[in-house]
């Protein structure tokens, strides 16, 4: 019977003490416990309480007394379970998203990372690249071998640093003259991805066999890089399109490495000064954000409506359209333009006899018509990138890479290009300081003079304006600690970019020149009666909404200047808990140690007092005073 009923209320027993020990971790420990751990801090707890059993002395003198064991028993207990779970708290809070997968999964990534950091560091040190530093200073000869050097490690190091090589060669603000030289050329030469890979990639992103969708589909790509490679194929109705494909294989070592990036900028930008003043964990961030967005597709196919949205006929460019019921996240399916890259339309450009210089002035005023009128432009119009037509029109590829400007943006940059045009240093200096972002320290006396001396050298008469002026201008924020934003840098190795391609059309064209009489033409518009009307009207127009949303802005501002105070009252009231708490334990503490110091009073056992198992009980509740301030001293604030 006995035996019986320890199987029934044993078990009951357990499910009790789990059931309450879910309910009061709250108030003991301050953070909420699920089922398993509460299971297992109750074995945790009820193995305790055997150890305890053996080692108490038999004999219990007065068996009223018997209860002050129990107490301390239970109290053991509860001390076993706490301490358990403070400890599972610490290797893994109960808020982790995911629970032990999920740290079982950060664990293997952190692997990962690690032995990719061992990867990259013998990669650099190879090139003799240890410790690296951005800028150097050492003349042009040794900017000239570190560029090199540099250049051959981006290459061996993957997509994701070749992209960051490119990116840097827009940016002389940066770096010395000879390493963006170098990074200029950098290429990625990959080898097209099998087709086994690309068919199962096609069939699953298509939700079809590939026969169903396509008539006909060259297995041979038209051109393989780095994040992709692009197919000619038909559809069934006859239609010829290109397909961009998507490297099975290139997600998770983009996310990787890009997870690198940022860690190394966000190291960097704590420990050194001049890094901190430029915003290089900005950049870094900027930098994935736009590789992020290459990886999918959906982005690329919403460029291109936005730009085609805004294309003329009198502009003779197009860009290919999209079949978005064929396309998705890692499959691009784009109409076939029939024509031949910039880069090897020389002989064709003769054959006909087109005149290069108004295709260059083409080219030129589409990329500056984005940039300054529609706010989505083309980030990287190499010669690859655009093709010369069979009706003589050019069209534009790969929206992959974009730069995206706000209204205010785009008035700022056509303002700062105004500016430069009309070289005056006054206009030219309050249109760089509405488009940069201003330090509170900010020496304008020196700023002055030294956009004074950039006008003199590079927009005086008589001067001849090249590419290099916007390099000095870069040189000229970065020595001033202005940070140049991301969409400017955009801006920035667009034009870099289209002025190579325009060179390669029409050898000797004067891209400023050219720049001044879009840009001119543009403003002056602009500036006539019936514009500056209707451009009141809109602002007026936009100023309506604002007007009626003012009430509720306030009280948006009201709450965010109160939300600080409340933030400081919680962290106070927890400043408070976690003293009293402290003053609790050690007071406690000291009471038990004093009471295990006397004599006398009733005896439980032949050598145990009540006092000294008082004192057990005091050291009990002592002991979990201690771990709720511990946990709470090392568990972040929510």
């Amino acid at each position: 019977m006995v035996a019986a009923s320890a199987y029934v209320f044993g078990p009951l027993a357990l499910f009790c003490y789990a059931w309450l020990l879910r309910l009061v971790a709250p108030a003991l420990l301050g953070v909420r416990i699920g089922v398993v751990r509460a299971v297992l801090g109750t074995v945790v707890g009820t193995a305790s309480a055997g150890i305890f059993g053996r080692i108490t002395p038999p004999g219990v003198l007065i068996p009223s007394l018997g209860l002050a064991f129990l107490s301390l028993t239970f109290g053991l207990i509860v001390l076993s379970s706490m301490a358990f779970l403070v400890v599972c708290e610490l290797l893994l809070p109960s808020g982790a998203v995911g629970g032990p997968l999920a740290v079982l999964r950060a664990s293997r990534r952190r692997v990962a990372r690690i032995r990719r950091y061992l990867g990259l560091t013998v990669i650099f040190l190879r090139h003799r690249l240890g410790g690296v530093v951005l800028l150097q200073r050492g003349g042009p000869e040794a900017a000239a071998r570190f560029g090199h050097s540099l250049r051959l490690a981006l290459e061996e190091a993957g997509v994701v640093f070749v992209k960051l090589g490119q990116v840097l060669s827009t940016r002389p603000d940066l770096l010395p003259c000879p390493v963006v030289a170098e990074l200029s050329s950098l290429q990625t030469q990959v080898p097209a991805a099998p087709w086994p890979a690309i068919s199962a990639l096609l069939t699953d992103e298509l939700g079809a066999p590939i026969a169903d969708v396509f008539a006909e589909f060259d297995q041979e790509p038209l051109a393989a890089a780095s994040i992709a490679q692009v197919h000619r194929a038909r559809l069934h109705d006859g239609t010829e399109v290109v397909v961009k494909v998507q490297r099975p294989d290139i997600d998770p070592i983009v996310t990787r490495d890009l997870d690198i990036i940022c860690r190394w900028a966000s190291r960097w930008q704590r420990r050194d000064g001049m890094l901190r003043d430029i915003g290089v964990l900005d950049l870094a961030e900027g930098f994935a954000t736009a590789l992020r967005e290459e990886l999918d597709f959906r982005v690329e196919a919403r460029n291109l409506a936005a730009v085609a949205a805004e294309l003329t006929e009198s502009e003779r460019i197009i860009v290919p359209t999209v079949h978005p019921e064929l396309s998705g996240p890692k499959v691009l399916v784009l109409q076939r333009l029939d024509g031949v890259p910039l880069g090897a339309a020389g002989s064709e450009l003769d054959a006909r006899k087109l005149d290069r210089l108004a295709l260059a002035r083409t080219l030129l005023d589409a990329v500056l018509k984005q940039i300054t009128v529609d706010g989505v432009f083309h980030a990287d119009p190499h010669p690859g990138n655009i093709l010369l037509l069979r009706d003589d029109r050019l069209g534009l590829l790969d929206f992959g890479s974009v730069g995206r400007l706000d209204p205010t943006s785009r008035q700022r940059i056509g303002r700062l290009l105004f500016a430069v045009d009309s070289g005056d240093p006054e206009q030219l200096c309050a249109a760089l300081l509405a488009v940069v972002e201003t330090p509170q320290d900010l020496d304008r006396v020196r700023l002055q003079r030294a956009v004074t001396a950039f006008v003199i050298r590079h927009l005086a008469p008589g001067a001849t304006p090249d590419l290099a002026m916007f390099a000095d201008l870069f040189r000229l924020l970065a020595s001033n600690k202005l940070s140049a934003p991301p969409a400017l840098g955009a801006v920035f190795r667009a034009v870099t970019t289209v002025e190579g391609t325009l060179r390669q059309l029409a050898p000797g064209f004067n891209l400023v020149a050219e720049s001044r009489r879009f840009i001119s033409g543009r403003f002056v518009g602009n500036l006539l009666p019936a514009s500056i009307v209707g451009t009141a009207g809109k602002q007026l127009r936009g100023l309506a909404p604002m007007l009626l949303d003012l009430p509720d802005r306030i009280e948006r501002i009201t709450a965010a200047l109160e939300a600080p105070k409340r933030v400081m009252e919680r962290r106070s009231t927890g400043f408070v808990n976690q003293v009293l708490l402290s003053v609790l334990g050690g007071t406690t503490g000291i009471m038990a140690t004093l009471l295990l110091g006397v004599h006398g009073g009733p005896m439980i056992t032949a050598s145990t007092g009540l006092y000294q198992i008082v004192a057990y009980n005091l050291l009990v509740v002592s002991a979990g005073a201690g771990l709720r301030v511990l946990l709470g001293v090392v568990r972040k604030p929510a």
